[in-house]
């Protein structure tokens, strides 16, 4: 017998039930799919879908080249005549904007976009984390104020209620200013954590000279005071961010959104200024974001286009999912409205012709293939979850009728001619 081949570590397969080690099954993925498509509109974002293989330069000039993301996550490989290094995307803003660099989306108006896909980071595999992961992604470009950094995390907030997990989730926000003010507190950060290099990891000596601000978002906790006595970016906001940051406060607060202020929240990619976000959940163990984003006004113009300001989040589905299988509301339809049953000769042809009515009257039909009996066929139907069974045996073939079981037993089995079974069913389904 041939070895079997396994799916790489860290990536897994989504069945219609449940793995032992991957607790989401796809009818709860389709459900939630769903639930984004709805909400999306809700809020007039547009859907755009760029492919996962983009140019590694893609991501060096966005993430960042000294990020941990690009510098030990990626993966990275050369096109075939080795003139070209490409990589799987590790997130989904880049792939995006440069699509509206390239085709030149923002020429007559803002654009508001969201897709939907996998993203690939090679870290260490663990509840919540994979190296194929999937995010839903949200931006809004052309828009300068802080109306649109208060809509989004409505928007966040909307999606909370309608998967029923608001209360486990725990808004935080921060400010990292421009470009100027980042420098600023760049110098005096790289100057304070110096005075403490001894007492630093490897990981934040590393970041020291590299993105120091990743060294405040440390989860050693013997480098939590260190972090907490650090200088803080907010002291080193200008007039015109600082006012930026304010209003943006002043309408959550008028929205009646909850939140609190994280001065060590920084976010871990280069491209991030003014409003930063994290909405977080002590539910998932170590993997307490659920949902991240904020502003990255030069990023466009990073990417080749006309500078524009620009603003977005990602969230992760594996780890919503997870969150919303244990405490939310989110159901899913897996299970066929009806189940055809066939039994003796003519039976398969009327039992396909039923279904194909039934179905092109609304209903999800799953029609039995095979030659079992009856009584084993009516268990394969309790299996599957329908609501309602049909029977189609000779006798239904010759008088053109079948036999409807209401499976939860709210009404007796019956016969009747199949011009009435549409009625029927609308009848026995109030």
């Amino acid at each position: 017998m041939a070895q079997k081949i396994q799916a790489v570590k860290g990536m897994n397969d989504l069945l219609p039930v449940e793995q032992a080690d991957f607790k989401l099954n796809a009818a709860l993925w389709q459900a939630f799919e769903e639930t984004v498509l709805r909400w999306t509109r809700r809020f007039g974002y547009a859907q755009i879908r760029t492919p996962i293989v983009e140019p590694t330069n893609l991501f060096v000039r966005s993430i960042g080249e000294e990020t941990d993301v690009v510098g030990k996550e990626m993966y990275t490989f050369a096109d075939s005549n080795d003139s070209l290094s490409l990589s799987l995307r590790p997130e989904g803003t880049a792939s995006c904007l440069r699509a509206v660099v390239e085709h030149n989306l923002l020429y007559n108006a803002p654009q508001k976009l969201w897709y939907m896909g996998p993203m690939f980071r090679r870290e260490r595999p663990q509840k919540g984390r994979y190296r194929q992961f999937h995010q839903v992604g949200i931006e809004a470009l052309g828009f300068e104020g802080p109306d649109i950094d208060a809509e989004i995390i409505a928007m966040c907030a909307d999606l909370w209620r309608e998967l029923g997990i608001a209360e486990h989730l725990t808004l935080e926000i921060n400010s990292l200013g421009n470009r100027e003010e980042r420098a600023a507190h760049r110098s005096a950060l790289v100057a304070y954590l110096q005075q403490h290099e001894d007492k630093l990891d490897e990981d934040s000596r590393r970041r020291l000279h590299t993105n120091p601000l990743r060294v405040l978002d440390t989860k050693n906790p013997e480098l939590q005071q260190i972090a907490d006595n650090a200088p803080a970016l907010v002291d080193y906001l200008g007039e015109a961010s600082q006012a930026h940051y304010d209003s943006f406060k002043a309408l959550l607060d008028g929205l009646g959104i909850q939140y609190k202020e994280n001065r060590r929240l920084v976010r871990g990619l280069d491209y991030y200024n003014q409003t930063v976000f994290e909405w977080t959940t002590d539910k998932l163990g170590a993997q307490a974001t659920v949902c991240g984003g904020g502003r990255y006004d030069g990023l466009i113009e990073e990417l080749g286009g006309k500078p524009a300001p620009s603003i977005g989040f990602a969230l992760g589905i594996e780890r919503l999912l997870l969150l919303v299988r244990e405490y939310g509301s989110l159901k899913a339809e897996a299970a066929p409205d009806i189940y055809i049953m066939q039994q003796g000769e003519g039976s398969t042809l009327a039992a396909m012709r039923h279904a194909a009515a039934l179905r092109a009257a609304g209903y999800a039909v799953a029609q039995y293939c095979g030659s079992q009996k009856l009584k084993a066929q009516i268990k394969r139907a309790d299996q599957s979850g329908a609501r309602f069974a049909l029977i189609v045996a000779e006798q239904e073939v010759a008088d053109n009728s079948v036999t409807l079981k209401d499976m939860r037993g709210s009404h007796e089995q019956t016969t009747v001619p199949a011009a009435d079974l549409t009625e029927q069913l609308k009848q026995w389904s109030r």
